[in-house]
């Protein structure tokens, strides 16, 4: 089951402390898992407030209140909270809740896709962008279509040869190349323009 470090559970003690609200206790529940999407969302709940079906783990002064469809997703799964001079950041590390790239024998586009949501989306959400997969050609061309903030972006060529080229190629050298079917014209918000 989930692990709370000791910095972490005296953070949430301290949050918890701050609070008129009686005794908290903490919830934590994965939206989208087995999904590139996957996250996890970690909330005050109040004495009473809990499900009946949620799994409770006990600490000292709080207990961790796991919602039922969330167990087998959170199994490996730690909170920690990293200390650092200018205060700290709480960290959820939970390894299994985005479920594992589909294997060798799935299709080509299938296993694209997933690299491109669970690799390259994430990177590209920094400048509110994102790119798709719109179809893999018979001589094994990746044709993408960018959206957000990569949909006109000057910057979107060294995106998709640097970045997202090395990266599919990486992971599947039957790739042979990597074209981009945006019409950039049209964007209405490029990070770069």
């Amino acid at each position: 089951m989930i692990e709370i470090s000791e910095s972490a559970q005296r953070y949430f003690n301290a949050l918890i402390e701050q609070q008129d609200e009686g005794r908290l206790n903490l919830r934590i529940h994965v939206a989208d898992p087995g999904t590139p999407r996957a996250s996890c969302d970690l909330q005050f709940c109040p004495q009473g407030s809990e499900q009946p079906s949620d799994h409770r783990v006990e600490f000292a002064g709080f207990d961790l209140l796991v919602a039922a469809d969330s167990v087998d997703w959170l199994a490996k799964a730690d909170i920690d909270f990293e200390e650092e001079a200018t205060g700290g950041q709480l960290v959820i590390r939970a390894p299994e809740i985005k479920g594992s790239m589909p294997g060798a024998d799935a299709d080509l586009s299938e296993r694209v896709s997933w690299v491109l949501e669970t690799e390259i989306n994430p990177a590209l959400a920094a400048h509110g962008g994102r790119v798709a997969l719109e179809r893999i050609t018979e001589s094994r061309e990746v044709i993408l279509r960018f959206g957000g903030g990569c949909h006109g972006c000057g910057m979107v060529d060294v995106t998709l040869k640097e970045g997202i080229e090395k990266t599919l190629t990486g992971h599947f050298p039957e790739i042979r190349g990597v074209l981009d079917a945006t019409d950039h014209a049209t964007g209405e918000n490029p990070y770069y323009r």
